[in-house]
């Protein structure tokens, strides 16, 4: 403990007379843990501010804090037409492998191929031009189908050889036509029946089933067939099929049909469903609000008719009409083209284009609210998910940058973290760690990185996010990527940023602490990124927090080579900077002005860094190795030299707090013994100031070096003992224990102890211990001790304690009574908490002090009157 106070008493029980109280240097039988909690709030830790991180004005890909060059970095601003699209990429990826051809079909379409031509099929114009169509769709079916429809398991057994017919119509098509509604072809089979093993289609379909199918609502009708299909399937048929020569495969006749009846399926959706809406968008002199409610019908289709992703094989002449729509300039309908165009999971150049079109209309702040209702952010994730990093690692760039900026906003925020983000950018991240740096890759995923960063930066803020972060091993991956990335200072910001936040909770400060790697790569930061202010104070300030409560943690951070020299370097850089800030402000005529509210930038990384030298001093060992390192004294002591409590508040209090903790320590060679006289000329100032936090700094300061005989005579001598008398007034808990702290010591002198009796202090005294005693009992302790060294030689109670005597013994007595004295109202932890301090702070030495007086005082003689 920074104060502790013990009676000596004679080991021979014997000997009557006992030594005074006084303070102590550290008891070597003492554990480390004792003496802290004996330190009360002597020994204390440092509070401060999280650095400050301003908003940017604007939303960019590298913030204006960017070290990099703009021309060693992907743009932030670009152009983007539908020439920045490569029509070549819009290929469907077929998933199936298609059936052999025996011979090749002669395919009746509409007057221009829909997959050769921007421009799109337009249905034919009436009933007999749709009678033409469908005749020659179910001849080519038929065509196709000759000599392989059906297996031998389609016919009956005894008829193995016989073929079905290929005049004989294996389906019916309804067709009609609706004012408002385009072309719709309508088909319908029966499952195939096992007793007479052959075909029953359906010749004829209700009118109320085909007004639902036209009006969008018999989805369930047209996709019978997909069902049925799908059971055909489950007879089993092999993944893949062997390649013969001229492109020939074998399959059997049900899975041709099959699969014609999916493409039948999907060419009747197509015809129904999507293109009258492809028609609307061509219509491009309509308004943007149309154009957009055409978007999101069609995405609504697709998504109806299984037909986003890339096995649509339509998809071409869809995506071309996507993206000449992107030259219109307008946000909205964008958002729209870039959702369905990510849905259908183009790749390549188109990714880019798509991520970069998502990227632009996320940077203005305006389109937060659309893009939310939209849904953007699923297709961004999905990208995020399924892309591959090597290849598309710039699309994932610009793709990140526009999830970057969506968590900006505190609706999407949230959304993010309920969608697994944390997760999945923490993968994201693990593959990035595992990029080694010779990797033609590295540099450019190092921009990825940047704005991966960023966004777990914003995540940070949410408590769910922070605890998926610890649960998922965050602290251990950032590490990793801050040792692979110490050359790139964006990154090594971003990182240290989260750090800083999220180290100001106790539990991540904890998972932190336990990464042993940690204190080397911020030591290694702090020597590299010396004068980068930015990233040298969050640094300081997560060390501060890791130092604060945790003992091993000052323990290790202290042995590692280099620390306390790292300490100093920084002290030195940054107090310099400080003095020539100081010199410059005084030289343009600021002697009369008032200065600014807040600390300057080198004054806040001073504040910060003796944070960290004062934590870490709590630790026994290393607060003594500190205390004998005359650099980091003599560095405290010019901050109290230079500044004032008046312009720099919480950076000289910080310094008297240091120094405070450092004094507590009487160890060889001690720097602050060796200065102790400066110290407490210069602290005269600061107690005589009227910042009240400030003079119980400086009274703690004298409550330890009141120890040595030459600081005592220093308090006579300027008449400091009247100001902690005084101090006694001030009703407050911590500013009397600091004060009373002081004349305790004093007391042990014995021709310093009458002076007691100047300003009232006995009373005073004996005021604190009624006000103050049954709720502080270490303080009531405190002020016992004091008494009993001013009453060492004692002859008459009246003569020492004057008119405070009877009070000073009524209290005494009530306060060992437990009964009383005790407040048995408090929850049982409290209730046993108070009484320890009771027993061991309290009760010994109050009941020494009673038992004194009440021997050398004469009761006064009353006379009973009787009834």
């Amino acid at each position: 403990a920074l104060l502790c106070r013990g009676m000596q008493a004679s080991k021979n029980k014997n000997t009557d007379k006992a030594e005074p109280f006084y303070r102590l240097s550290v008891p070597k039988q003492k554990t480390s843990s004792e003496i802290i909690n004996e330190a009360r709030n002597v020994l204390r830790t440092l509070r401060t501010r999280r650095p400050f991180t301003p908003t940017e004005d604007q939303r960019k890909l590298f913030g204006s804090g960017s070290t990099q060059a703009p021309q060693n970095r992907p743009p932030s601003v670009f152009s983007l037409h539908a020439s920045s699209f490569d029509l070549a990429e819009s290929r469907p990826v077929s998933g199936v492998r298609l059936s052999p051809l025996d011979h090749k079909p002669v395919l009746v379409t509409f007057a221009k191929d829909e997959d050769s031509s921007i421009s799109l099929p337009k249905p034919p114009a009436d009933a007999a031009e749709v009678r033409k169509v469908s005749s020659a769709r179910a001849r080519l079916f038929r065509r196709n189908s000759q000599g392989n429809f059906l297996s031998a398991k389609m016919v009956s057994s005894d008829q193995n050889e016989e073929k079905l017919d290929s005049e004989e119509p294996a389906m019916m098509s309804n067709l009609c036509r609706s004012n408002d509604n385009c072309l719709a072809e309508q088909r319908s089979y029966t499952p195939f029946n096992d007793e007479n093993r052959q075909i029953i289609c359906n010749e004829r379909i209700s009118r109320s089933e085909r007004e639902d199918f036209l009006k969008g609502t018999a989805g369930k009708f047209l996709f019978q067939l997909r069902g049925e299909s799908d059971q055909i399937k489950k007879a089993g048929r092999s993944s893949s099929w062997p390649r013969s020569t001229g492109w020939k495969r074998r399959v059997t006749g049900l899975e041709d049909e099959t699969r014609m009846n999916e493409s039948e399926e999907e060419e009747i959706f197509w015809h129904i469903k999507i293109l009258p809406i492809l028609h609307e968008l061509e219509k491009v002199e309509d308004n943007i609000e149309n154009l957009c409610l055409a978007c999101t019908k069609l995405y609504q289709a697709l998504n109806e008719g299984n037909m986003l992703g890339k096995r649509f094989k339509r998809r071409s002449v869809l995506l071309k009409t996507l993206y000449k729509l992107v030259d219109i300039d307008s946000d909205p309908l964008c958002l729209k083209l870039a959702k369905i165009i990510l849905a259908m999971k183009v790749d390549g150049k188109n990714l880019l284009s798509v991520c970069k079109l998502a990227f632009k209309i996320c940077r203005n702040e305006k389109n937060d609210y659309i893009v939310q209702n939209d849904r953007l952010l699923d297709c961004l994730l999905e990208v995020l998910r399924a892309e591959d990093l090597q290849k598309s690692n710039e699309a994932l760039l610009y793709c990140m940058g526009a999830i970057k900026f969506m968590s900006g906003n505190a609706v999407l925020l949230n959304e993010m973290v309920n969608k697994g983000a944390v997760e999945m950018l923490l993968q994201l991240m693990k593959q990035i760690n595992n990029i080694k740096e010779n990797d033609t890759y590295f540099s450019n995923l190092g921009h990825l990185l940047v704005q991966l960063t960023a966004t777990l930066r914003n995540l940070a803020d949410l408590p769910a996010a922070r605890r998926q972060l610890i649960c998922s091993g965050a602290v251990s991956e950032l590490c990793v990527a801050l040792e692979q990335r110490m050359n790139a200072k964006d990154v090594c910001a971003y990182i240290v940023r989260i750090f800083s936040k999220l180290s100001s909770y106790n539990d991540f400060c904890a998972a932190l602490a336990d990464c042993s790697r940690c204190y080397i790569l911020f030591l290694a930061l702090l020597n590299k990124h010396q004068k980068q202010q930015d990233l040298v104070i969050r640094i300081i300030f997560i060390l501060g927090n890791l130092t604060a409560k945790n003992n091993q943690a000052r323990e290790q951070f202290f042995k590692e080579k280099g620390s306390v020299n790292t300490l100093i370097s920084l002290f030195q850089t940054y107090r310099e900077l400080d003095l020539n800030a100081q010199k410059w402000y005084h030289e343009r005529g600021g002697e009369g002005k008032k200065r600014p509210k807040h600390p300057s930038e080198a004054e806040d990384v001073l504040i910060k860094l003796i944070r960290v030298l004062a934590n870490l001093s709590i630790h026994p060992s290393v607060g003594a190795a500190l205390a004998a390192a005359h650099r980091v004294v003599e560095l405290l002591v010019t901050v109290l030299e230079y500044k004032s409590v008046d312009d720099s508040e919480e950076l000289v209090i910080s310094a008297a707090t240091a120094i405070n903790n450092l004094s507590y320590y009487k160890v060889k060679s001690s720097a602050v013994q060796d200065k102790k006289l400066h110290i407490a000329e210069i602290l005269l100032k600061l107690l005589m100031s009227n910042n009240m936090d400030g003079v119980v700094e400086a009274v703690r300061v004298f409550g330890n070096l009141s120890q040595y005989h030459e600081i005592c005579d220093f308090i006579i001598q300027k008449k400091i003992y009247k100001f902690m008398i005084a101090l006694l007034d001030a009703k407050n808990q911590d500013v009397c224990f600091s004060a009373c702290g002081v004349l305790l010591n004093l007391t042990v002198d014995k021709n310093k102890r009458a002076l007691l009796m100047e300003e009232g202090g006995i009373g005073k005294l004996v005021d604190c211990l009624r006000d103050f005693g049954p709720a502080d009992w270490q303080l009531a302790g405190l002020i016992c001790k004091t008494l009993w060294n001013y009453s060492e030689n004692i002859t008459s109670a009246a003569s020492y304690f004057g008119e405070d005597t009877d009070t000073l013994l009524v209290l005494l007595t009530s306060l060992l009574d437990e009964e009383l004295a005790l407040d048995y109202s408090l929850d049982r932890d409290l209730r046993d908490n108070n009484k320890l301090y009771w027993e061991r702070e309290f009760k010994p030495v109050a009941e020494k002090l009673l038992d004194r007086i009440q021997s050398h005082h004469s009761l006064p003689t009353v006379t009973i009157t009787p009834f």
